[in-house]
């Protein structure tokens, strides 16, 4: 039995999502590229790549990883290169995006024989977390208006549009896209392809696939252009739990598990945002689970359960891929979680484990 904590992919539970992706890409013409800043286990890159047509990065660190460890395309975008940065991102990829016009200008000799691209940032969003929101004010991500692109429209051959934040609503998101093509048109006419990004969580349940193929569609027949999407949340959601392990218990007006994982170091992104974790809720005993770190607020969130808990007990925080994998850390030196994969058999395997030696090598 694989030692707590640990994250653990279920390729079952990952094939659904999976397969709307491909459907979405025969029935659209549209191209799928995983956004690595949301999930970047490589483990499971050979199952994902039957699926997908490469990889979108945030930095030149996932511009590599992309290129040694998912076949297919590999598009580099960051909110700012460096220097030092700029030979390395263009030899491993396949398309450099600029944030800025002043970006690509910068680096415009280096770039010149590589495929270009510019973030278009159109003002608009679901984001209901000011955080996260692409199109928050004072944004720095993207140029914002026409008037700023034109001047260097003719050194890039597509754009890139990333304004939607968890948006399960195809409506919305029709509604901006008209938006998009409304206040940007003819630039876009003018380009050979399109990234519309991620955020749009097109593999929930009972999300209209089918409209938004023919939006697609439609979008790249009337423009002319390749339409490329960035799931990132949308490849991996309910795909991956971490299993955790009650180490003690105590009551302090509630009743309080204290379990072998930390929500500061596992599950950041909730601690961001001040949500509960998800977990399976069955039964009339109330606990709070809290982390084992000194946080005073490492609290993974308030559950039901069928029992009491007690020491020992075995539990599975859901959907913990997106977003969390991809910022653990070593707050406390509480051990990582394993990272462990259940086959299509069912059977289970550990991929990678984390030990002292990790934490120091972390450090200096």
């Amino acid at each position: 039995m694989i030692q707590t904590p640990y994250y653990l992919i279920d390729k079952s539970r990952l094939l659904p999502n999976m397969e709307k992706i491909a459907w979405l890409r025969e029935n659209s013409g549209a191209k799928a590229l995983l956004a690595l800043k949301c999930f970047a286990t490589w483990s499971v890159f050979d199952m994902m790549s039957e699926y997908m047509d490469g990889t979108t990065s945030s930095s030149l660190f996932e511009v590599k990883l992309g290129r040694d460890k998912f076949p297919g395309e590999t598009h580099a975008y960051s909110v700012a290169w460096s220097d030092h940065e700029i030979e390395e991102v263009i030899a491993n990829s396949d398309k450099i995006i600029f944030n800025t016009a002043a970006q690509l200008q910068r680096f415009e000799a280096q770039s010149a024989s590589h495929v270009r691209g510019l973030r278009v940032n159109p003002g608009v969003s679901t984001s209901g977390f000011d955080l996260a929101d692409p199109a928050r004010p004072f944004s720095r991500l993207g140029e914002h208006t026409p008037e700023a692109i034109e001047p260097v429209a003719d050194l890039i051959s597509g754009f890139m549009f990333h304004n939607n934040c968890e948006n399960a609503d195809f409506d919305r998101f029709d509604a901006m896209l008209t938006q998009i093509e409304s206040r940007f048109g003819s630039l876009i006419k003018r380009m050979s392809w399109i990234s519309l990004g991620g955020g749009i969580h097109f593999t929930g349940e009972g999300y209209p696939l089918d409209k938004l193929a023919e939006r697609l569609k439609r979008f790249a027949g009337e423009n002319e252009v390749q339409v490329y999407l960035e799931p990132g949340e949308a490849a991996i959601t309910k795909s991956t739990t971490l299993e955790v392990t009650v180490l003690d218990t105590l009551h302090n007006g509630k009743n309080l598990a204290i379990v072998d994982s930390s929500i500061e170091a596992h599950m950041l992104d909730l601690l961001i945002y001040r949500e509960s974790a998800k977990m399976d809720q069955s039964g009339d005993h109330e606990w709070m689970v809290c982390g084992k770190s000194c946080l005073a607020g490492d609290i993974f969130g308030e559950f039901r359960f069928p029992a009491p808990l007690k020491a020992g007990d075995r539990l599975s925080i859901q959907d913990a891929a997106g977003y969390t994998m991809v910022k653990k850390n070593w707050f406390n030196g509480v051990k990582m979680p394993a990272i462990a994969i259940r086959d299509m058999d069912g059977t289970e395997r550990l991929v990678r484990d984390f030990t002292y030696e990790d934490f120091t090598a972390a450090l200096s």
